[in-house]
């Protein structure tokens, strides 16, 4: 039996890669791992309620340090901890959409991140310290931009 991590969300779902599954990577999370990733399934059920209970569809959770350095995230990933996830959320809309509606929240979240047009990143921050609830944006070419905002910017207005 698959372990619930919160009504919606699993820790398979959380820890599912298909690149470690290719490059035979073990994803296992340590028991403090899986605390973070139930902080981070909490935080999901709440994007979830805000987006009108549309299902979220996680593609990237919990990344051990050799599946983090496989798909080059960053070198302090918070993945690496369990504390961030990349979804989409198609039945509310676009990406863009998305991650405007989750800044203009109330939700305690230290990073959320438009990420390429393709994805949306939102991270906790570590237990006992602030959310800093820092948003941006990235896009090829670009680095990271200040704000939730599109590359095209006749969408930012």
């Amino acid at each position: 039996m698959t372990k619930r991590l919160s009504r919606h969300f699993t820790l398979d779902e959380l820890v599912a890669s298909q690149t470690a599954a290719r490059r035979g990577i073990d994803n296992t999370p340590s028991p403090a791992v899986v605390r973070n990733l139930r902080r981070l399934a909490a935080l999901l059920e709440k994007v979830r309620t805000l987006l009108g209970g549309k299902p979220i569809l996680v593609s990237s959770g919990y990344r051990c340090r050799a599946l983090n350095a496989a798909v080059a995230g960053a070198k302090a990933s918070a993945h690496m901890a369990g504390l961030a996830a990349d979804f989409t959320a198609p039945g509310y809309g676009t990406v863009l959409q998305v991650a405007r509606r989750i800044a203009a929240s109330s939700l305690r979240y230290d990073q959320l991140i438009h990420e390429y047009g393709a994805w949306v990143h939102i991270g906790l921050a570590p237990a006992r310290r602030k959310p800093r609830r820092q948003n941006l944006s990235i896009f090829k070419g670009t680095g990271y931009l200040d704000g939730i905002v599109a590359l095209d910017p006749r969408a930012n207005a």
